[in-house]
């Protein structure tokens, strides 16, 4: 019997498991469903020799010295600054909304100042912000929302803006300047061999043992160890006693050209047109030098894994329920995005391990249910 079973090995899975292993010296079996270490980070090399992202671009950016420092134990960095367009219109212009970006749509020439008494003139008055449509009509206004956001928002969810929690669209700037940064993060960077690579590394201890397409099963895997920690669905470990969370999915189509470059940046987003919602080019994102071009073209669903939990009331009220449960159980923790129903990015969700694991160390947590990190 292993001192730890986890549940998942992607970002939260792997980095308790390494905190278990090397720094409480216990034994560790880590399972996933899938044929693959890194989650949803996972990249390979595909046929061509180009260096992808499985299941979609995963950028790294954070303030958080913590996480980077951590990190940092198990790969180097390349430095990289995510830029994404938008076409709109039948034009490729900056998102997020900058003053390039209205000054291209319009056939403008205006100055920061001029920009904002553009945004201020077409603002509407929300007295109660609620929903994603609330926030960005009352930032850009109705047409700016309509062009960028509705359409967009309806391929990625399946759901009008006004039918989502404002948390969907309130981390999206709107910026007066030239800034055509996608993320504006003190720490912007890539794993320089990509992130498998890193996870690799991460799991490379004598007291972590991992199996791969091994999906969990409670009557086997409760037995095996004397702490769990599941990384996977909550309403899953539940066996959905409360209903099924729902969840947002997507499908990947990859796609080699037998050209050197493709895009102008890694994303293209597609809010107007095409039944994908964007367009990844990775060399971009990597650095690789190579006479071919690999793509990702994403299509959102319902059917797959889950991948974002869908940000509605009566969604968080299940979840409660579940939470509740999860709280009554001091031997199993639950982290990461699946965990607490909760999208976090990269760095979030290697925060809220470590402090889990100090947690864990202290025992003297309330519960043993992990928040996600604020």
């Amino acid at each position: 019997m292993h001192d730890w079973l986890i549940v998942g090995a992607g970002f939260a899975g792997s980095v308790l498991a390494e905190r278990i292993a090397t720094q409480r010296g216990e034994t560790v079996i880590v399972i996933d469903k899938r044929d693959h270490i890194a989650g949803n980070a996972c990249d390979h090399f595909d046929e061509a020799g180009i260096l992808i992202h499985r299941y979609g671009p995963h950028i790294f950016h954070t303030n958080a010295t913590s996480v980077v420092q951590y990190l940092s134990q198990f790969t180097s960095w390349r430095p990289y600054n995510h830029r994404v367009l938008a076409r709109v219109d039948g034009q490729l212009v900056p998102i997020p909304i900058n003053l390039d970006t209205v000054n291209r749509l319009y056939g403008l020439s205006l100055d920061s100042q001029g920009m904002e008494k553009f945004l201020a003139a077409r603002r509407e008055a929300v007295a109660d912000i609620q929903t994603s449509e609330d926030v960005v009509v009352s930032t850009v206004g109705r047409e700016l929302y309509e062009k960028f956001f509705q359409g967009y928002t309806r391929k990625q969810w399946g759901l009008d803006p006004s039918q989502l929690s404002r948390a969907v669209t309130a981390r999206i700037p709107t910026r007066t300047d030239r800034d055509d940064r996608y993320f504006t993060d003190e720490f912007q960077h890539m794993p320089a061999d990509g992130y498998t690579a890193m996870f690799a590394n991460m799991l490379d201890h004598p007291n972590i043992d991992i199996e791969l397409g091994t999906s969990w099963n409670p009557q086997r895997d409760q037995a095996r160890a004397r702490r769990i920690v599941f990384t996977g669905p909550i309403d899953e470990f539940f066996d959905y006693r409360f209903g099924r969370l729902p969840y947002r999915s997507l499908r990947f189509v990859h796609e080699t050209k037998d050209i050197e470059w493709a895009q102008s940046v890694a994303v293209v987003n597609y809010p107007q047109t095409e039944a994908y919602t964007r367009v990844t080019e990775y060399k971009h994102l990597t650095g690789q030098v190579h006479p071919k071009t690999s793509l990702t073209y994403e299509y959102p669903t319902d059917d797959g894994d889950p991948y974002y939990p869908i940000p509605r009331p009566e969604n968080q009220e299940l979840y409660r329920m579940y939470r509740a449960a999860a709280e009554r159980l001091p031997d199993v923790w639950f982290v990461g995005r699946l965990g607490a129903y909760q999208y976090l990015n990269m760095d979030q969700v290697v925060a809220q391990s470590l402090a889990t694991f100090e947690r864990m160390n202290a025992q003297r947590a309330p519960t043993a249910f992990a928040r996600a990190a604020q």
